[in-house]
């Protein structure tokens, strides 16, 4: 004979209980001399609803499958299972094998010809009383939400940890992590260049691991709690009984607490992140671009070449000469062959030597004209835009002490450029992230 016991939370008054059931059922089992004890399966702080988690569960009834267990004793039915279908399905498939359950509360035995009848009755009423206590369960947390009482799961939280209140603590390694991320993004990089880089850095996030993905770091640049704010009830569950959650959008209340915690980043940087990644989307939208962020290490201009005839970006190519010297990287505009049979935009291509040459250029006559620009930025720092007086700040930080440059810089580029749009042959426009314009005749290339 096997016994099984589950209870319900990891309240302490709970945990003795389940406590109290392992010592209860090895004490019965040992005590009949016609038992023999198979062993004692027990689920600690695991919901009943369902037996997709429960370990211990599971393995009993593999267990059952393998021969080592003729009978189980359980203390009830909304011990063993308040799903009646898992309860039904799972008897039947034991009584098949021969082996009966023995529910203690109920006294029911399933070998016994009415206690089937009588299961079907009594685990009805268990699954009720579970989805009575889920709708429960629920009113209190939405009502501790309206009184701005925040519930986080931290486990999953780069930042954070809780302290033994509960209340969310800074992690003072991981915090440096998510500044990083926000500072790099308004830095210029995109969301999939920091995954990669923290990467390369070996640099670990909240689960040990140093394995990133793009959609990880919009998800940290989004969201609120690093503010020191929290908008609770995101998702919520749709069947008490499948645990299934889904996002909210709209059918239950949500709760906006501001100020709920320390935070990471302060509102003027996360605010001036949101307004960036808005930009961006906005660009890439215009341009007609399938993602918002394109340039990376190795290829920083991709995304930022626009064409001055139809709008579109450019993309790069390689064109192969007989030997390496005549090897050279071109940019065409990819509405020229956007349908097939049907010519396109007939924007000439153009050199990627004479897109970096007209970045030098540009930043070169910022520094010969540092004062012009000096004095246009502090203006800046007075803007309704959390975004504009951030690019102010950083731009007047960048030029403070700048020096003419000769080769083509990365992260200058990626901080102070919105886009390079190329003109017939004729001309590149490029636009700083300021919304100033600065010209650059090819025919000087």
């Amino acid at each position: 004979m096997a016994a099984y016991c589950r209870v319900s939370t990891d309240q302490l008054e709970q945990l003795s209980s389940y406590e109290a059931q392992v010592n209860y059922y090895t004490n019965y089992i040992n005590g009949h001399p016609d038992y023999e004890c198979a062993g004692i399966y027990a689920d600690e702080g695991i919901s009943g609803t369902n037996t997709k988690k429960r370990e211990q569960f599971n393995k009993m009834i593999e267990d059952c499958k393998a021969g080592k267990i003729h009978m189980i004793i359980t203390k009830s039915i909304s011990r063993f299972a308040r799903n009646t279908l898992d309860t039904l399905n799972y008897v039947r498939t034991l009584k098949e094998l021969g082996i009966g359950v023995i529910f203690e509360k109920e006294n029911i035995n399933t070998l016994d010809s009415k206690g089937e009848v009588l299961l079907t009755i009594l685990s009805s009423l268990a699954q009720e009383e579970s989805n009575n206590l889920s709708q429960v369960s629920t009113w209190g947390i939405r009502r501790r939400f309206e009184q701005g009482k925040v519930t986080i799961n931290e486990k999953k939280f780069l930042g954070y940890d809780k302290d033994a209140n509960g209340n969310l603590i800074i992690n003072k390694k991981q915090a440096k992590i998510v500044r990083k991320i926000y500072k790099d993004y308004l830095d210029g990089k995109g969301a999939n260049r920091i995954a990669r880089s923290l990467e390369e850095e070996k640099i670990q996030g909240w689960n040990g691991k140093s394995k990133w993905y793009e959609s990880t770091i919009s998800s940290i640049l989004s969201n609120e709690k690093y503010k020191g704010d929290a908008l609770l009830q995101k998702t919520y569950t749709v069947d008490f009984l499948t645990k299934k959650r889904v996002e909210n959008k709209g059918e239950v209340p949500q709760y906006y607490v501001e100020d709920s915690h320390e935070a990471i980043i302060d509102k003027e940087m996360w605010e001036a992140v949101q307004l960036e990644m808005e930009r961006r989307r906005a660009f890439a939208e215009k341009h007609k671009l399938q993602k918002t962020d394109h340039g990376l290490k190795d290829n920083p201009l991709a995304g930022k070449i626009i064409c001055g005839n139809c709008g579109r970006a450019f993309g790069r190519r390689t064109w192969k000469g007989t030997n390496e010297i005549l090897k050279r990287k071109v940019w065409f505009c990819n509405g020229r062959y956007e349908e097939k049979g049907i010519k396109g935009c007939d924007n000439k291509h153009i050199d990627d030597r004479v897109l970096n040459q007209a970045f030098v250029d540009t930043f070169n006559a910022m520094i010969e004209n540092k004062d012009y620009f000096i004095e246009k930025w502090k203006v800046n720092l007075e803007s309704e835009s959390a975004l504009v007086r951030y690019k102010a700040k950083q731009f007047l930080k960048i030029i403070d002490k700048a020096e003419s440059i000769k080769e083509f810089e990365v992260n200058l580029f990626f901080r102070l450029i919105e886009k390079m749009t190329a003109f017939e042959g004729e001309k590149i426009i490029v636009s700083l992230l300021d919304g100033t314009e600065i010209e650059c005749e090819l025919g000087h290339y």
